[in-house]
Parts: structure tokens; C-alpha cells; sequence
């Protein structure tokens, strides 16, 4: 069966995180499938629907325990603080 494209996207932008701090939030996760789907020519998806897919995913965006990882980590930084490049 193929992947979803939040499945995907998961696989691809995030690495578990149990023990970290400072686990991705709602806003910055969305941000990143946003990176995420720039990079892959993707329309993304609404914050409903991502929401959605993130909880048929398994993952609670309020509490996440994951963190950024990969080229959209790279786009998201540094389309999220521009004086840093």
C-alpha cells in the first residue's frame, strides 16, 4: 500500500524525539509539512486537514515528541528567521 503523503512526509521531515525538551509544536510541525511540500511541488494540505492526517498518523501534534530533520528542516529555519542566512 502506498504511503500517505502525511506518512511520507513524517518519514522524511521528522526523527522521534522522546526525551527532547522542546518537541515540535503545532505551528512550527505545520510550517514544516509546508517546507516539506514546497520542496516535493505539493500543494499542502489545509491546518484542518493536516490536523487530520497527523492523528490517522498516530501522532498527538500537541505533544509530539518529534523533531525536524532533512532539507525541509533546512527551507523551514531559514524561511522562519530570514537574518540568520
Amino acid at each position: 500500500m502506498a504511503l500517505s503523503q502525511f506518512q511520507q512526509f513524517l518519514n522524511e521531515a521528522t526523527t522521534p524525539d522522546p526525551f527532547g525538551e522542546f518537541p515540535l509544536r503545532p505551528d512550527c510541525l505545520y510550517g514544516l509539512y509546508v517546507s516539506w511540500s514546497a520542496l516535493h511541488g505539493l500543494t499542502p494540505k489545509s491546518d484542518q486537514a493536516f490536523r487530520a492526517g497527523m492523528l490517522r498518523c498516530g501522532v498527538d501534534i500537541r505533544n509530539s515528541h518529534l523533531r525536524m530533520t532533512g532539507p525541509a528542516a533546512t527551507d523551514y529555519i531559514l524561511c522562519s528567521y530570514p537574518a540568520v542566512a
